[in-house]
């Protein structure tokens, strides 16, 4: 089992962390966001660090451990900044850019740690002889579409949420591409659906979040689906040349689950897996969920 933190980053930092709070620059804004598993005590004073952030969001609830599906609490800014703003992102030839915003539940618009995948993705995709087929579920604001897209890949981008797609579709603009395929509809049925249909895809790209809300309010949690998601997903995989990427941020799901489903579904591959984390400029290293992925 690996450890994973995104090198490419330029223009994002972990600065410090702790009291279930961390401390981060994406570009030149610098925001205080909640963080469950940050236990310990931060290297920086309170004072320090509102010194430092444009904007502080708090969330008001009583179990600091893990994050409910309702949220209460907001942002404050601290100093000026816009509510929007854009990032880059840079490995080998890939050149990317990235809208972020300030958003009602604590979100910005990615996930730094993700880097590492999109490494990944980028160099599978690039490989390829011809252009293949790539299929995103949970897509959220679709850096990693974007980033397969880049690479030369057909993308279809799977995501219940219409902010969210028109975030994505915005990225893709912003990185002058174009034909994603935009798919608004829950994950799951999505691929019930392509199963049927006989589709195949040459990657799959799949983050589901802990608990799932589709269009009409269908509800689900991780631990009930993942193991019909991933058997779902080997039906559509192309046996080669083909990728996958299952990351989970459930409290409790650790990369050994992930591998044991994968491998139930999977049998003949030999995955990379293990636990993203942010390296901190303070020394306290932020672990960030796990991730599994393969290539055939």
């Amino acid at each position: 089992m690996n450890l994973y933190y995104p090198a490419s980053w330029k223009e994002y930092e972990l600065l410090d962390s702790g009291n279930f709070e961390k401390l981060e620059r994406f570009g030149k804004i610098v925001l205080i966001r909640p963080e469950p598993q940050a236990i310990w005590q931060p290297v920086g004073s309170e004072a320090t660090w509102k010194q430092q952030a444009h904007a502080h969001f708090t969330r008001e609830q009583k179990d600091n451990y893990r994050f409910g599906e309702e949220v209460k609490g907001g942002w404050k800014k601290l100093h000026q900044m816009d509510d929007s703003w854009h990032v880059r992102y840079n490995y080998k030839t890939l050149n990317l850019t990235l809208r972020l915003a300030l958003t009602g539940f604590g979100h910005v618009g990615v996930f730094p740690e993700q880097g590492t995948n999109w490494n990944f993705i980028y160099d599978t995709v690039s490989s390829w002889s011809k252009s293949g087929r790539v299929l995103n579920l949970f897509a959220y604001t679709g850096a990693a579409s974007v980033v397969a897209r880049a690479a030369g890949a057909e993308v279809t981008h799977v995501d219940a949420s219409r902010p969210g797609l028109n975030w994505a579709n915005q990225n893709m603009q912003l990185n002058s591409l174009n034909d994603i395929r935009w798919v608004y509809e829950d994950a799951l049925k999505f691929v019930k659906r392509e199963v049927k249909r006989g589709n195949k895809y040459n990657g799959v790209i799949m983050d589901p979040p802990p608990y799932g809300r589709g269009p009409e309010g269908e509800k689900w949690t991780l631990q009930e689906k993942l193991n019909e998601l991933v058997y779902l997903a080997s039906q559509l995989l192309e046996p080669t040349p083909s990728f996958f990427i299952l990351s989970m941020y459930a409290v409790g799901l650790s990369a050994l689950v992930g591998l044991n489903v994968v491998k139930s579904h999977f049998p003949n591959v030999n995955p990379d897996y293990g636990e993203f984390y942010l390296k901190s400029s303070a020394g306290r290293n932020l672990p960030m969920g796990t991730f599994l992925r393969f290539t055939t």
